[in-house]
């Protein structure tokens, strides 16, 4: 599997890589959250599959799942256990809910920049989520919907106001921004790239 802008693998790249370190960091960030059975939507190489169940007793089972087949097989060839499955799929698709079932958490990290259709995608995370299930999503900023941006493989970037209105169907919304290696509630003098939602489901 070749390395692109957009696809982190770990195993081909040096490991002090900054781009590959934050997203590293998502993960570990996330680690504090995910537990029972988690999924992970768009997890290309599948990486993420290692961060979140080393050590972590609260997690149960991790399914990753992504639209490239290339990226499903190297990651069942890297990464899978008995604790991981990883399934081709579009995250568009309506019946995915019932194609995957429900999870105690779900990470979704640099997905919804990437298509039209962000009402099905959250849509399809909120129903795939359990009660009082968490939802950990990222993006990074723009200037808008229908504005153009820099990233070639971007549709769009949200502006934090349109990313926050996106996730309203949840009963709570906490803002995280990231900048390097640091991920924190946001600081009035400081310039961040990128929003990370964490979002609860209605017990």
């Amino acid at each position: 599997m070749e390395l692109t802008q957009e696809r982190v693998i770990p195993k081909k790249m040096n490991p002090n890589n900054g781009m590959l370190l934050e997203h590293i960091e998502r993960y570990r960030f996330s680690k504090a959250f995910a537990k029972g059975e988690v999924l992970d939507i768009a997890c290309g190489a599948g990486y993420g599959a290692e961060i979140l169940l080393e050590n972590n007793d609260q997690m149960v089972s991790y399914t990753g799942a992504d639209i490239d087949e290339e990226c499903i097989r190297y990651a069942r060839e890297q990464y899978g256990s008995a604790q991981t499955r990883f399934l081709q799929c579009n995250a568009l698709d309506q019946d995915l809910p019932r194609k995957l079932g429900k999870y105690d958490t779900i990470v979704s990290f640099e997905t919804i920049e990437h298509f039209h259709g962000d009402q099905q995608f959250i849509e399809n995370l909120y129903q795939m989520l359990k009660p009082g299930g968490i939802l950990l999503i990222s993006t990074p900023f723009g200037r808008g919907v229908g504005k153009p941006c820099k990233n070639p493989y971007h549709v769009h970037q949200y502006t934090e106001e349109e990313f926050v209105d996106r996730l309203g169907k949840f009963s709570d919304v906490t803002m995280y921004h990231q900048v390097g290696q640091d991920i924190e509630r946001p600081k009035a003098d400081k310039k961040y790239y990128l929003m990370v939602a964490l979002c609860k489901k209605k017990a």
